[in-house]
């Protein structure tokens, strides 16, 4: 019988919750642990963890002063990176990641805040293969700098750096292949006031209006992810 993964989530707000991700974990009988910082910033112990999921949230990895936790956070990313543990950092949590390696986080040229197109950087042998081309949810206004090492995965139009790889266990993705209707709505919710007029901000009405194969097609592709990370640590492919 397959040991049972041990997952743990870095969440940083209440409303950016891992989505689509739990009824994958949930198949595989895997009960994610958190640090809700807006809560509790206290970390694990690295040892015996199977993967660590970093989500996204409003603020920069810049604002140090503001959220203290933020460089606990780093360092411990930085941890468990070196340790070889699964990373998979989303969003904030991919610039997170890449902060944590000593690349810089900085403005975007222009904000993503809708489902936009990714494309395909690389086909490395052994790296994660994103589709050519893909549709997938954004919500962000910051980037960074690829971690020395690093492998692109994905570029966009409005964003040269969307998703990279360092080696066979870190992955960072600036946008959101867990995304679920209910999230979209609360993202709205919550930072609804970002929605000013933009080259790659989606309306209100045109992110709601988003058809379920849309949504099936990134979880999907979240599902695949997750198998690459996991493999050999007790999930079912």
């Amino acid at each position: 019988m397959a040991r049972k993964m041990r997952v743990h989530v870095l969440q940083h707000v209440p409303f950016e919750d891992i989505g689509s991700m739990s009824a994958w974990f949930r198949e595989r009988g895997a009960n994610p642990e958190y640090t809700r910082f807006y809560e509790d910033p206290a970390l694990p112990e690295p040892e015996g963890l199977d993967l660590v999921v970093a989500m996204g949230g409003p603020m920069s990895v810049n604002d140090e002063a503001e959220f203290p936790w933020l460089a606990a956070e780093k360092r411990f990313l930085r941890e468990v990176v070196g340790r070889g543990v699964p990373v998979l950092g989303i969003c904030l949590g991919a610039q997170l990641v890449a902060n944590a390696l000593e690349s810089r986080v900085y403005k975007n040229p222009v904000k993503e805040i809708g489902w936009f197109p990714v494309e395909a950087t690389t086909g490395a042998a052994g790296m994660f293969g994103f589709p050519a081309r893909c549709d997938v949810f954004h919500w962000h206004g910051e980037t960074f700098d690829l971690p020395e090492g690093a492998v692109r995965l994905a570029r966009s139009e409005g964003c040269g750096n969307q998703a990279f790889q360092l080696g066979r266990h870190v992955i960072g993705m600036q946008f959101h292949l867990e995304t679920t209707p209910e999230s979209v709505r609360a993202l709205i919710g919550n930072c609804g006031e970002e929605l000013a007029p933009g080259p790659y901000i989606q309306s209100r009405s045109e992110m709601l209006a988003t058809p379920a194969e849309t949504y099936g097609r990134a979880n999907g592709l979240m599902g695949r992810v997750l198998a690459y990370l996991t493999r050999g640590r007790g999930a079912a492919d």
